[in-house]
């Protein structure tokens, strides 16, 4: 038990660490795909009038049967929830703050997701609707909700990440060296050589 424990600590902390800007870096190319992919579906739908049934994104291009899976867009779901969580024991101050509000919109995205996912599996879905539904896709069309969700979770994570990146007290309160270099350099934060990693 003990042995378990402290590989957890030693993978937690080597997260939150030395490898914390590279663990960000990866996380945010997955969700800038994953943006990709709801532009991509928005401007098939909007602009060139394909139905929001058929607007597959740009892997729903060579694997439609993937895209309309509810396994790929829950895997999602989780992968967000399991960076963010991660990720949030190396964040300070108005990072961890900011952190923390896109983990909790993702908490709840997560449930919307696990909805769709328990509907598909199941094959029985809520309030008699002929596919999968979550909550507030009663009142929001898939399309739009999905676009909504994804701008709620990625805006307070950006915010999250700047001032992770500079924070604004000129100290950065971190075991890892994510601080810019020209934050540095301008004296916004204390010298990378200073900190810590575990």
């Amino acid at each position: 038990m003990e042995v378990q424990a402290r590989t957890r600590d030693t993978f937690l902390d080597g997260l939150n660490g030395r490898h914390h800007e590279r663990a960000m870096q990866v996380l945010l190319v997955v969700v800038l795909a994953h943006w990709a992919e709801h532009v991509a579906q928005a401007w098939q739908v909007y602009a060139m009038g394909i139905a929001p049934a058929h607007a597959g994104g740009i892997l729903g291009l060579w694997f439609p049967a993937l895209v309309t899976s509810e396994w790929l867009h829950y895997g999602y779901a989780i992968v967000m929830l399991a960076g963010i969580f991660l990720l949030r024991f190396g964040m300070s101050g108005r990072a961890l703050l900011w952190w923390d509000i896109a983990l909790w919109i993702q908490v709840w995205h997560h449930f919307e997701h696990l909805l769709l996912f328990s509907q598909a599996v199941m094959g029985a879905n809520l309030f008699g609707s002929p596919v999968p539904t979550s909550l507030l896709q009663l009142v929001v069309p898939r399309v739009e909700l999905h676009l909504f969700y994804n701008a709620l979770v990625f805006v307070p994570m950006l915010v999250g990440m700047w001032y992770h990146l500079v924070p604004p007290d000129g100290k950065p309160h971190m075991a890892c060296s994510c601080a810019l270099k020209w934050a540095v350099d301008d004296g916004v934060t204390a010298s990378t050589a200073d900190m810590t990693s575990p």
